[in-house]
């Protein structure tokens, strides 16, 4: 048998477990008791304005606290790639540095376009 019948029996077969009626209804009802909870959620911070705010500071703390942990993570990265570059016999680093920095400002590109 080819490859490509093989993908399409996992396909095939796949997509009949996703549409089993058992899956569907289990998955329908999560949903409907997710969006029950959301909305008793929502309820008790509409009717308490301090709860509200609390949890909208906690959240924006965790937010900046996200962003500092990415920043941390991105500086070592830095600090990895400096040390790469110590070990690297001195003829190397020259071609190995630009290398790196073209990498990283690819990348850097690449995530700016995505904001």
């Amino acid at each position: 048998m080819a490859p490509e019948e093989d993908i399409i029996s996992s396909l095939i077969k796949g997509t009949k477990t996703m549409l089993s009626s058992e899956t569907l209804l289990v998955e329908a009802m999560q949903d409907m008791v997710k969006d029950e909870v959301k909305r008793h959620i929502r309820q008790k911070l509409d009717s308490n304005p301090e709860l509200r705010e609390e949890l909208r500071k906690a959240i924006e703390e965790l937010v900046e606290a996200k962003v500092h942990e990415a920043y941390a993570v991105l500086k070592i990265g830095k600090v990895g790639a400096k040390l790469g570059i110590e070990l690297v016999p001195p003829k190397l680093r020259k071609g190995i540095g630009q290398e790196l920095a073209s990498m990283f400002e690819k990348e850097v590109g690449r995530m700016l376009d995505q904001t």
